[in-house]
């Protein structure tokens, strides 16, 4: 710690001048010796907690940025066939509506999307065809790339990726997410024979549980 008297570091200043008796030194003294006080305090204080201003080194070079998930290219699959359709029962009350998925064309992209061909078969028999996907994160989203009729598909230009709908009657997308498609909690997809397993009943909803819900 630096210390300085006071009386000695004014004598010292340029243009002093004393004035006569204890009174006047005093008056002069009280105001430049605080002063002088708190910025040799000052400077010591700096000198004992000098912090180290230099830029923070680089990362190594291992650690990288995580790069943006981008969508792979999609194909539509060949029209599907009766023999290839897997039913799958929704968890909970049943509807008006049976629902299919083609065992055979399912699959994985690079890109982590489960690609599937839908079947909806009403109670009459007609049938709703679509090819649609699902990612596997913590609350789903999915996307329909084309809707089928007459044994052919339309691709379905400017689709996005949209949340699962919580309305009752497209609750076989959610149910596919939550216990057929994906490993709960850890948001990715199962291996195609673990799916298609699941799709047959192999696995029961309470052993697939896992996911957020809103």
């Amino acid at each position: 710690m630096i210390t300085l008297d006071p009386e000695a570091a004014i004598e010292r200043l340029p243009g002093y001048a004393p004035r006569s008796g204890w009174q006047g030194a005093s008056r002069c003294a009280r105001p430049l010796s605080t002063s002088l006080l708190l910025i040799f305090a000052a400077t010591a204080w700096a000198q004992e907690n000098a912090f180290v201003t230099d830029a923070e080194p680089s990362p190594p070079s291992s650690v990288r940025p995580g790069d943006p998930w981008r969508e792979a290219a999609t194909r539509l699959p060949p029209w599907p066939k009766d023999s290839d359709l897997i039913e799958y029962r929704l968890d909970g009350p049943q509807g008006p509506f049976r629902y299919f998925v083609d065992g055979k064309h399912l699959q994985v992209g690079p890109d982590g999307v489960v690609r599937y061909t839908l079947v909806a078969e009403g109670r009459g028999g007609t049938r709703n065809v679509s090819f649609e996907g699902i990612r596997c994160t913590p609350r789903g989203t999915y996307k329909v790339f084309a809707y089928g009729a007459a044994g052919r598909f339309s691709t379905l230009t400017g689709a996005d990726w949209q949340p699962f709908s919580r309305l009752e009657s497209e609750r076989y997308r959610d149910d596919l997410w939550r216990y057929h498609l994906c490993i709960p909690r850890e948001f990715r997809p199962r291996p195609k024979k673990d799916m298609l397993r699941s799709l047959r009943g192999y696995f029961t909803p309470g052993q697939n549980s896992g996911f957020q819900s809103d």
